[in-house]
């Protein structure tokens, strides 16, 4: 079950990734769609070379969604909307990251679930990137709410197991 796992995922870059990885990379310095591809390519030594035809209509969806604008030398960058997107994605990013840091703690069990929240998250992650430039700001925030009281619930029964464990020793 892991190692099919792994090699569905493994073996492609997941829905919705090069968006963010465009988003990210857009948030420290303009970029032509091509220095995009290169930059992608050497990050993943090679491993990932995504092809004109995923970047440069991803990048004029991004410009139709106003998350980015074209430069007069022919760069793109992060407009205000932008910038609020990709570190809006960068707190969830976090939240996860805790999310799975304490499953992973939890010996065996924890990363078998770890590994049931990845496939989860990863088909919520292909629908919120389909539909996160036009959630509202209310929604945003209700589904920033929501991973924030899950992560609570997470780091809750962290700290009762660990009181557990020091009452046992």
């Amino acid at each position: 079950m892991i190692s099919e796992w792994f090699q569905r995922v493994g073996s492609s870059i997941p829905r919705g990734f090069s968006r963010y990885f465009i988003l990210e990379l857009l948030k420290k310095t303009p970029h032509t769609g091509k220095e995009i591809i290169d930059y992608a390519v050497e990050q993943s030594n090679g491993i990932w070379k995504p092809s004109p035809g995923l970047i440069y209509p991803l990048l004029g969806r991004l410009l139709d969604e106003g998350l980015i604008e074209e430069t007069k030398d022919g760069k793109y960058q992060l407009t205000k909307k932008g910038k609020d997107t990709a570190d809006d994605v960068d707190k969830v990013n976090d939240i996860v990251k805790k999310q799975l840091e304490v499953l992973f703690r939890l010996g065996n069990v924890g990363r078998f679930v770890a590994i049931d929240l990845l496939e989860k998250i990863s088909a919520m992650g292909s629908i919120l990137s389909s539909n996160f430039a036009n959630m509202t700001d209310e929604e945003t925030k209700k589904y920033k709410q929501f991973l924030e009281s899950e992560l609570k619930k997470v780091q809750e029964k962290d700290v009762k197991k660990k009181g557990k464990e020091i009452k046992i020793e």
